[in-house]
């Protein structure tokens, strides 16, 4: 779930990871092929989302003109006759896809968009997306394919997940964290270290233009030894149990998902949660030039802020 309502569930792009093909976009050297000229109103989809608000914030400490796309907003991803007033005039765009980036209907919503964005005269844009996730890959192809200055941000598992939606629930009430992650290790990204790589790449010039970068946090964790660090924090008796890709499902279901969204995510997390994304990626640092966010770091300031409290 690279993204914001599944990234709650499950993430990434996942929140998001990256087993990829000949056709996927691919990390490459900048050539020097980005149009001339600052990047001075930035177009951010998912405004009110875990991504969206911080990447919003942090273009506005960049001194950005920011254009907030929400529903409460007047912007609907399901209806291009909204696009055209929050696009035109604008030089750039972050995309969020609200469902998740590798959705069956990802890859047609999303490239639509970049294209009617380019047709608009906004240059560069920049997508979110999921480490690892082999159904983001249209997604990603539409968007290179548009025509666009384009950057794709290939995030972790979002760290927030644990402080902000259904995650936050279950820990905050329960106490008990139900997921499929079994004893996978993620590198678990703060949400401020994806906004702060997404507003240098659509204010860098021609830098990180047909590029894919990935980001992570700097160590692996379990979500077991997560939720240990969030017990620590929190000085409170938290547990995580491990549940079967298709026993998650099931709980998802009995707690009225759709059945063709139940689908999606067990196919997600069969695929995600196999061990490949058990790496750190180094984005963080050739971006910003500074190390990640650590996991433990976020559990303390969440922590002191209340998020746990019951």
């Amino acid at each position: 779930m690279t993204q914001e309502t599944r990234n709650a569930q499950a993430h990434n792009a996942h929140s998001t990871h990256s087993t990829q093909t000949t056709q996927t976009p691919q990390p490459a050297e900048n050539t020097g092929g980005g149009q001339e000229g600052p990047v001075s109103t930035v177009v951010v989809t998912g405004a009110s989302g875990r991504t969206g608000s911080r990447v919003a914030a942090a273009a506005r400490a960049a001194g950005l003109t920011v254009r907030a796309a929400s529903r409460a907003r007047g912007f609907d991803w399901r209806d291009g006759t909204t696009w055209e007033p929050v696009l035109r005039g604008a030089d750039a765009a972050y995309l969020v896809y609200p469902s998740d980036v590798g959705a069956p209907d990802a890859p047609a919503a999303v490239g639509r968009l970049a294209r009617t964005a380019v047709g608009l005269g906004v240059r560069r844009l920049v997508l979110l997306s999921a480490r690892g996730e082999e159904q983001a890959q249209p997604t990603e192809e539409a968007v290179a394919e548009s025509g666009a200055e384009w950057t794709v941000v290939r995030a972790a598992w979002f760290a927030q997940n644990f402080s902000e939606g259904p995650l936050l629930e279950e820990l905050r009430v329960a106490g008990e964290l139900v997921f499929p992650g079994g004893a996978v290790r993620e590198p678990f990204v703060d949400v401020r270290d994806v906004a702060d790589v997404v507003v240098a790449a659509l204010t860098g010039g021609g830098r990180y233009v047909r590029r894919t970068l990935e980001v992570s946090g700097p160590r692996l964790l379990t979500f077991g030894e997560a939720v240990a660090e969030v017990a620590a924090a929190t000085g409170r008796e938290l547990v995580y149990r491990a549940v079967a890709p298709r026993d998650y499902g099931a709980r998802l279901a009995g707690s009225g998902v759709p059945p063709e969204e139940v689908g999606f995510l067990v196919e997600l997390f069969t695929a995600l949660l196999d061990g490949r994304n058990e790496r750190v990626s180094d984005g963080v640092r050739q971006v910003l030039g500074r190390a990640p966010r650590d996991f433990g770091n976020f559990a303390r300031e969440a922590a002191t802020a209340g998020a746990w409290q019951v």
